[in-house]
């Protein structure tokens, strides 16, 4: 029976690396499977799914108007699909997300999703939102802050180096403006700003 799964983690954990992994390996087995993007982060190239060890594949994106599921019937009606995975589920809007349900429970193909649980604020995207409300399993991807500790947080860099908590929720970047940080450094940066619990 076909399940949902939702990977999430920090910036860096290497969700790219495990999703390009499995597919490989459904893919080793004479297994059919599509890999979507989403459109808006094309540091890579366009429509591929980039690790940053070097592992890349091809990939159909998604925008906010993307219609998933009659998108992945129209390629089940032309072969077997096995697996679809997601990478940058973050940016899956309510509706998508409810479109993958359909996927798993009508067509019987197992969605597995990787994403950002949080953005550089500590709020929920909306793709994660409704994964972690309505996915059938969840699994944490660990990567580590500066101080050893698990990192389960992002904090955004302005262009002076210094963190923000300002700004839209979506802008692209690497390394030179986001850092993975555990709790407690993420709250010295970001929250203890206010001054206020």
């Amino acid at each position: 029976m076909a399940q949902l799964y939702f990977y999430y983690s920090a910036m860096n954990a290497g969700k790219s690396t495990s999703l390009l992994q499995s597919a490989y390996n459904y893919e080793e087995r004479g297994m059919q499977t599509l890999i979507f993007t989403a459109a808006l982060d094309d540091r890579y190239g366009v429509g591929k799914v980039t690790s940053r060890i070097g592992l890349e594949s091809k990939a159909h994106l998604f925008n906010p108007d993307t219609a998933l599921y009659d998108e992945i019937k129209a390629h089940q009606q032309k072969q077997d699909i096995d697996c679809i995975f997601i990478d940058e589920a973050q940016f899956l809007s309510r509706k998508q997300v409810k479109a993958l349900t359909y996927v798993v429970d009508d067509l019987d193909i197992p969605v597995l999703a990787y994403g950002l649980r949080t953005d550089f604020t500590g709020e929920t995207f909306e793709g994660s939102h409704y994964l972690l409300a309505w996915a059938d399993k969840f699994f944490e991807l660990k990567t580590v802050c500066f101080c050893g500790r698990k990192a389960n947080f992002v904090v955004r860099w302005d262009e002076n180096g210094k963190a923000t908590k300002a700004g839209e929720q979506v802008q692209i970047g690497g390394n030179d403006r986001y850092e993975s940080m555990c709790r407690k450094h993420f709250k010295e940066l970001i929250w203890d700003q206010d001054g206020a619990l």
